[in-house]
């Protein structure tokens, strides 16, 4: 269920972008400005909005820790923005003073991409706020752009309909005719998804463009190999170009807006319509996920940004809860640790263990010493909440203290099967969800989107006895 739970209104004109921190939500307009609000109570914060483009503010967004914001403009600039208290700390030229449509910063925060009308695309020094290398795609005006989740490599899309890769020296190393109209949106889940044939690890990438379509393409990254691009389906449902898509942070769910002023929800693995949403009055140009928390944000020309909210019991929900069961906890990245608050109803200390520095192992060490004297927590009440979750997170740790071979996992489910079959495409699969996926009429395969030959379903006996014999030796 998703439930829309605010709106606000505060620009004055279309609203290009919204991205998100783990506390704040930032957007921009064609009114020239960025507005910051709070994610507690969705209040603007005293420095907002921040001005100083002199024309449309085309993008917005946060670098990693959430002290960085970026935005571009018309007026041929990116700026840096302090989110402490909203200083302009620099502000980056664009070779040519091209109008620059798209920022992103790297997943280290050691890059900030910038992508032009004129086709240019820089690569600066976070650091130093120096250009460090730049580049320009083959035709067209670069409009969307996404880095892989080690930042080594990012893609960028452009009018033309092309998708580049390009590693960290700014050299081209794979180029797709994506969309025939033009591309105006792409992203790169954080989640890797597994090529269970070959034993590889791929990340899945989004794409839309003007032609309607929302393309899902699997990328294999090797810092020796290169990269390796395969297209794997298109998502259906919108009538008009798709202006814009996001991946949620678990890389469940896929979200997209349309010149047709909806909003769909898919579910990543099937590509099954979760929720079309409908109460935008113009088109809709920018979606995001918050990271840590269960909520949507919708911009649109009707100058409105909607703020929606996810069942936190729905599977799918924003927050990466699943990888309490994937990853052994004392391995949780502090994102990790933020994900978990989220999901236990800790949303507001989710900004104090970001500050603290607390990962999974220092999650598991901390006593209601530590509580008090050093994250000064005040409240007994918060303390003994927050210590009776930790007790609980022990408890699950010592139950289950290794990851699940992802060869164990159902490419659909992404669970532990329990009766695996092998289909006409070489892959397993957990029966009942392959048996799900033949009686909705699908004849592809969920791996390679190629025809299935044959819909018969083969046992796949080693592979159960393996699954077996680990879960036995679990159990010692």
């Amino acid at each position: 269920m998703v439930t829309l739970i605010h709106t606000l209104a505060d620009h004055g004109d279309d609203v290009n972008c919204c991205a998100f921190s783990s506390s704040c939500l930032a957007t921009c307009s064609l009114d020239k400005t960025i507005r910051v609000y709070s994610l507690n109570n969705f209040a603007e914060l005293p420095y907002s909005p921040l001005q100083g483009h002199t024309y449309a503010v085309h993008c917005c967004c946060f670098s990693p820790s959430g002290h960085l914001l970026a935005s571009c403009s018309t007026d041929g600039t990116t700026m840096l923005w302090d989110t402490g208290g909203g200083g302009r700390l620099a502000v980056l030229e664009q070779p040519g003073s091209s109008p620059v449509r798209v920022c992103r910063f790297s997943p280290g925060s050691r890059y900030l991409v910038s992508g032009a009308a004129d086709g240019s695309v820089v690569l600066w020094n976070s650091q130093s706020l120096k250009l460090y290398r730049s580049g320009n795609v083959k035709d067209g005006s670069l409009v969307a752009c996404a880095f892989s989740p080690n930042g080594n490599f990012f893609v960028t899309g452009s009018s033309c309909g092309d998708l580049t890769i390009w590693d960290d020296k700014m050299r081209s190393l794979y180029n797709e005719k994506a969309h025939d109209l033009g591309v105006m949106c792409c992203d790169i889940s954080s989640q890797p998804v597994s090529d269970g044939e070959h034993g590889c690890r791929y990340f899945q990438m989004a794409s839309c463009g003007q032609d309607n379509q929302i393309k899902l393409w699997l990328i294999f990254f090797a810092d020796f190999l290169g990269a390796e691009l395969k297209y794997k389906c298109t998502l259906s449902g919108h009538s008009a170009p798709v202006l814009a898509c996001a991946f949620s942070y678990n890389g469940q769910m896929l979200v997209s807006g349309s010149v047709d002023k909806s909003v769909i929800i898919y579910e990543t693995n099937t590509g099954n319509t979760l929720h079309t949403l409908s109460q935008h009055t113009r088109y809709v140009t920018t979606c995001a996920f918050a990271p840590h928390s269960p909520l949507l944000a919708t911009g649109s020309m009707d100058k409105t940004v909607n703020i929606w909210q996810f069942d936190l019991k729905q599977p799918c929900a924003g927050s990466s809860v699943e990888a309490e069961s994937k990853v052994a906890v004392e391995d949780w990245s502090e994102d990790d640790v933020s994900a978990w608050l989220s999901a236990e109803n800790l949303v507001n200390f989710v900004g104090l263990f970001k500050k603290n520095n607390i990962d999974g192992k220092e999650l598991l060490n901390l006593t209601r010493e530590s509580l008090t004297n050093e994250l000064k927590i005040e409240s007994l009440g918060l303390r003994s909440k927050v210590l009776q979750k930790i007790e609980e997170l022990r408890m699950k740790t010592i139950s289950f203290p290794v990851t699940i071979p992802d060869e164990f996992l159902c490419p659909i489910t992404r669970e532990l099967m329990k009766d695996p079959v092998i289909a006409a495409d070489g892959y397993s699969y957990e029966r009942e969800a392959m048996e799900h996926w033949i009686r909705n009429k699908r004849c592809s395969s969920p791996m390679t989107n190629l025809p299935l030959h044959s819909l018969m379903l083969t046992p796949n006996r080693t592979l159960k006895m393996a699954i077996n014999h680990w879960l036995e030796t679990q159990q010692k």
